[in-house]
């Protein structure tokens, strides 16, 4: 019997959870890994996520063109996360906001993966770099954790 797409997501959600999927706004029809961030996404129905990306130069020099903190960016190498295949950067001045019905329809197009989850540790250094950033709306950083 196979479980229900919004059953596997709703099973799943909470901050760590990695999907992996095509973001339809970037130029890359690659899928990137999405990492949940917000406390508790099922209750407000916002899924808060940040974005890894390889380009790790590409990124630290966007970062330092905006004049951002270089906190607000959190390297993770490839051996310190099973998912990843090769190290990767996220820019956490860069959120996305998602509601649960469009992951449940990613993944009943297999638009979407469900990865494994991210330690807590990087959790919460992902957390610590959004609360930093200037971009980042207040009202999404009061729904972290």
């Amino acid at each position: 019997m196979d479980i229900p797409d919004e059953i596997k997501i709703k099973a799943t959600i909470k901050p760590g959870t990695v999907f992996y999927f095509t973001e339809e706004t970037f130029s890359s029809q690659e899928p990137h890994y999405f990492i949940v961030l917000n406390r508790d996404p099922l209750s407000t129905n916002v899924v808060i996520l940040v974005c890894s990306s390889s380009q790790i130069e590409k990124v630290e020099k966007r970062i330092a063109r905006l004049g951002l903190p270089c906190e607000t960016a959190v390297k993770i190498l490839e051996s310190e996360y099973t998912s990843f295949t090769t190290d990767s950067i996220i820019n956490c001045n860069e959120v996305f906001q998602r509601s649960i019905d469009q992951l449940v329809g990613k993944l009943k197009t297999n638009d979407l993966k469900i990865k494994a989850e991210m330690s807590s540790g990087f959790v919460e250094k992902l957390v610590a770099a959004v609360r930093k950033s200037p971009l980042v709306a207040q009202e999404v950083k009061d729904m972290l954790p």
